[in-house]
């Protein structure tokens, strides 16, 4: 059978204290630093042996302690501590301890064994500890593996959500882009009509159709055409606001929206100007490429309220009488007004 220890006989070197509790410090019944374990040295600016413990220490709990016989008569309870601000390294946060103070056999001194607590993160981080630093049965630094594997695991995690939305939003304007232009498609427009007409803000719109383009095609080939058709997307965008939806409809065929511009004035003056523009000459290799342009306007203040459906049959019609009219020519709906825009341009 086992016989209990004589633990009064008990006796560790101080190599022992420092292998087993790094942190730990030693004072004697004056309350004078006598030793300190390697790890707190390390966090120290400058050697505290010999100082008072009271005058590098704040003892913060329990309260009303100021001296040795004092903190004797609270050995074995939790104590929380701070170093006093000029004995924290240049540019260091301060870090609460946690302790207990165990007085010696012969309650000549005592030894105060310290930890960081919840502290051990910014601890490790800011002094650049180790597990050498540690007692080995310590759980501090397998506890900041914990931390930095789940810190890595979530930035991951933060990286793949970032580059899931980065994801959906460019396959979401992908979806909602003319691939061969770079305009809005059909979707986007019927989205923004359909915007608009729930709102109450009034939009003007337009049809637009490019003359003699098949005879650019026919003629030139389809790399021409399509050369046409990037620099006629370029053009309408310099002829818009950032605010107006500018889509490519069809072949040739293009659509503009005009949020807040409703006045046939207005409207024929932007559209005279594309038919303008539209009209010069467009180099391709070593061939000139020749086309105009056919305009149908209306405005959403034409009807007693905003019909999408209707609007768009209104533009269309608009935009074949100008067709008939000798192209080159913008034609607003008789609901709109008699208003006309003639080519200017060579």
């Amino acid at each position: 059978m086992n016989k209990p220890m004589n633990r009064a006989a008990l006796s560790l070197a101080p190599e022992a204290f420092d292998h087993l509790m790094p942190l730990h410090l030693c004072v004697d019944r004056a309350g004078r630093i006598l030793a300190t374990g390697p790890t707190l040295a390390r966090l120290l600016p400058q050697p505290v042996l010999g100082r008072p413990l009271f005058h590098v220490f704040d003892l913060r709990r329990p309260s009303g302690v100021a001296d040795v016989a004092a903190l004797m008569a609270h050995a074995g309870e939790r104590l929380r501590l701070a170093l006093k601000p000029e004995h924290w390294q240049p540019g260091a946060r301060p870090i609460p301890f946690r302790g207990m103070a165990i007085p010696f056999a012969d309650r000549s001194g005592l030894v105060v064994n310290l930890s960081f607590g919840l502290g051990v993160v910014d601890a490790i981080r800011q002094f650049g500890l180790t597990d050498s630093d540690f007692a080995p049965t310590d759980l501090a630094v397998e506890m900041m593996y914990l931390v930095e594997a789940k810190t890595a695991a979530m930035d991951a995690l933060r990286g793949f959500a970032l580059r899931l939305q980065g994801d959906k939003q460019m396959a979401e304007a992908q979806a909602m882009t003319d691939t061969l232009t770079g305009l809005r498609n059909r979707r986007a427009l019927a989205q923004a009509l359909e915007r608009l007409s729930r709102g109450a803000v009034p939009f003007g719109l337009m049809h637009i159709d490019l003359d003699f383009f098949k005879e650019v095609n026919d003629t030139l080939g389809h790399a021409a055409g399509d050369h046409v058709l990037r620099r006629v997307a370029e053009l309408l965008m310099q002829e818009t606001r950032a605010e107006d939806t500018v889509a490519r409809v069809g072949g040739d065929e293009f659509v503009a929206v005009f949020p807040e511009l409703v006045e046939p004035a207005r409207l024929d003056a932007i559209a005279a100007r594309i038919i303008e523009v539209l009209s010069r000459p467009i180099p391709f290799e070593d061939k000139t490429c020749r086309i105009s342009a056919s305009i149908g306007i209306t405005s959403s203040t034409a009807y007693d309220r905003p019909d999408i459906a209707r609007m768009e049959h209104d533009a269309d019609e608009a935009l074949y009488a100008s067709k008939r009219g000798g192209r080159g020519r913008a034609v607003t709906h008789p609901r709109l007004g008699p208003a006309t825009a003639e080519r200017r341009g060579g």
